[in-house]
């Protein structure tokens, strides 16, 4: 039987981004097969759709960097026909085939067991976007941050890392400052808990190594200029957990606010990330997320329109999440 999947190929003119019939036995080495019925449109997924990112390694590649789905067959102890699983990063739709198709075979070792809790659907509206937010506010209190110490700012508030980001740290008690380009976000934005709107443009360009100390925390999903700007502005002491390169790959700062106020700059990777902390982060969303606010946050699309949503989201005219159903 074969099954529908988005398939990225490499031609003497670039790369050909299409919707394919597949076979099972075109399917990558794994341990596990999951029947696939829910994956995501994230940042890093409009540029692979785009077919002009250089994000893909191999080809060919089924794209889609989340899943979440059924196990149908299994040769891994951990898991067993039947199992529903979700499965962030580990280089899907860079290295091995992704989410966007109806099998995937991958090794049981990168899976997650749904969490007690949450739907499918529920932990895609989560996805690789949420799933990281949760990794930068569980590092900004590794560095003993709390919200008696200031405020926390987010940047690219309206996306999903934002939208999730601003929800975690407003239920835990932290004034939250959000910034966006879209004024028409802001209703959306107090909604999931911003205390505060700014605009984007104030971050966006060159600024002074230093600048007045506004938050004492921050998640950063923009990088470059935005984040440079960020350090400068953030207090004594203060940490910036950097998850994204929405802005650039370059970070245009000085040693300033690292050696005059002890700034942290916090790297998050998801892709990668040790399973233990990757469980814990997965435990706190499933115990502790608002679903109402997952609920506000979160599109859902069919399969069809992957593509479109994938132009959407890099001209910036998503907010929150686009959950996929797949099959």
């Amino acid at each position: 039987m074969t099954f529908k999947a988005v398939r990225a190929d490499k031609t003497d003119a670039g790369q050909d981004v299409r919707f394919v019939e597949m076979d099972e036995s075109e399917l990558m080495d794994g341990d596990v097969t999951v029947r696939v019925t829910h994956s995501t449109v994230n940042y890093k997924d409009g540029l692979a759709l785009s077919g002009k990112s250089a994000i893909i390694r191999r080809f060919p590649m089924v794209l889609g960097i989340d899943l979440a789905g059924v196990v149908e067959t299994s040769g891994h102890s951990g898991f067993s026909p039947g199992d529903e699983v979700i499965l962030n990063g580990y280089g899907l739709s860079e290295t091995h085939f992704g989410g966007y198709a109806e099998k995937a075979r991958v090794k049981g070792d990168w899976l997650v067991k749904l969490p007690a809790g949450l739907t499918r659907a529920e932990a895609m509206a989560i996805g690789t976007a949420g799933y990281t937010a949760m990794l930068g506010v569980m590092a900004i209190e590794r560095h003993g941050l709390t919200p008696a110490s200031g405020p926390a700012l987010v940047t690219g508030a309206a996306g999903g890392v934002g939208s999730t980001a601003i929800s975690l740290l407003a239920d835990k008690g932290w004034k939250v400052i959000a910034s966006t380009g879209r004024a028409s976000e802001a209703d959306y934005l107090k909604g999931l808990g911003a205390a505060e709107i700014i605009e984007r443009a104030t971050l966006a360009a060159p600024g002074k190594p230093l600048g007045k100390e506004q938050w004492a925390a921050a998640v950063d999903s923009v990088g470059s200029t935005t984040l440079s700007n960020v350090l400068a502005q953030t207090r004594y002491g203060g940490a910036v957990a950097a998850c994204g390169l929405a802005g650039g790959m370059d970070l245009p700062t000085t040693v300033a606010p690292f050696i005059l106020r002890g700034v942290s700059l916090l790297g998050i990777d998801s892709v990668n990330c040790p399973m233990p902390v990757r469980l814990e982060a997965w435990r706190r969303l499933a115990a502790g997320l608002d679903r109402r606010k997952l609920a506000a946050m979160t599109q859902t699309i069919p399969f069809d329109e992957v593509f479109e949503a994938g132009r959407r989201i890099l001209r910036g005219e998503t907010r929150g999440r686009l959950v996929v159903t797949i099959g």
